[in-house]
């Protein structure tokens, strides 16, 4: 677009910043067992680092047990040091090919640790936005310089973009809050 900025690119990228932020707090625990808490693990296999899911079939038997079948025999000593060293506290249980998590109660000291790295997840999720606001304004100062658009249109727009902004962040801090009531509900 030669006339300032492209808004619905904008919106899909400040849309795409709230999506990774949710599939980032679906992989947080909250006392219940979900195939999503292996989601941020990653595998050293065949010569490259790749998710748990693509090595293995995660399923949840009960509501405080998540199993890992590994395809690859060879591969299940891998998946289980990738679950110990991904600092999210499970311990497998090895059985066989096959690696059983129980879930901890989650105490205190647990609960705050995971509302921290939610906070991460939050803060990254509005540096992402935060990215696109700066592209779009950037492109906005061009079409200005190029006399594209007038000194006006271009306030205009900007103040435009920072509205999507402004609502982006908005959303991930609900969602956060969110989120945060939900891990320190007892």
């Amino acid at each position: 677009m030669t006339n300032g900025a492209n808004f619905n690119d904008i919106q899909r990228r400040m849309d795409g910043a709230i999506s990774a932020f949710k599939h980032d707090l679906a992989s947080l625990r909250t006392g219940r067992a979900s195939a999503n808490l292996l989601d941020p693990i990653m595998v050293s296999a065949y010569g490259t680092t790749m998710p748990v899911s693509q090595v293995a079939t995660i399923s949840v038997p009960e509501p405080r047990m998540i199993s890992v079948s590994v395809w690859d025999k060879s591969m299940v000593n891998a998946v289980d040091r990738a679950i110990r060293e991904s600092n999210l506290g499970f311990n497998p249980i090895m059985d066989g090919t096959t690696l059983r998590i129980p879930l901890p109660e989650l105490n205190e000291q647990r609960r705050k640790d995971l509302v921290k790295k939610a906070h991460e997840y939050a803060e990254n999720a509005k540096v992402a936005a935060r990215h696109v606001r700066r592209d779009g304004m950037d492109h906005l100062k061009k079409a200005e310089k190029d006399g594209d658009i007038g000194e006006d249109e271009h306030r205009k727009q900007s103040e435009r973009v920072q509205k999507m902004t402004d609502d982006t962040i908005s959303t991930i801090d609900s969602l956060l809050s969110g989120k945060e009531a939900e891990i320190m509900h007892v």
